[in-house]
């Protein structure tokens, strides 16, 4: 069993930057695709970005924030995180992070622990 929570999230003006990290408790992340994905209020879930596991570390960003966000994982600390620059309003939403054995999907449905969110708001 995987235990993740995630922290960083807060209140930012528009053009700012916040890290969100993630953190893994119960298995070691280094075997697990590590995703993030959001929902803001009155929308589905949308996948954010993506990592994978093992040493190949391989990235995966939506196109709405590609150059502004970057995740990456520190295995020494069994954390993930997603560095969010440049942010716009509609960047507004909780944000989660998720774990996910064998092929990186960017489907939500393909991933097995979810962590329980942290809102991040996003004022113009």
């Amino acid at each position: 069993q995987v235990r993740l929570v995630e922290s960083g999230g807060g209140l930012v003006q528009a053009g700012g930057s916040l890290r969100l990290s993630c953190a893994a408790s119960g298995r070691t992340l280094t075997t697990y695709n590590m995703g993030w994905y959001r929902q803001a209020p009155g929308k589905e879930r949308e996948f954010v970005a993506a990592i994978s596991g093992w040493s190949a570390g391989s990235t995966y960003y939506t196109n709405s924030v590609k150059g502004r966000f970057t995740i990456s994982r520190d295995t020494a600390k069994n954390t993930v995180y997603l560095q969010m620059n440049s942010l716009k309003p509609e960047d507004t939403a909780v944000y989660y992070c998720a774990a996910q054995l064998g092929i990186l999907s960017t489907q939500a449905t393909r991933y097995d622990y979810w962590g329980q969110g942290t809102t991040v708001t996003v004022s113009s």
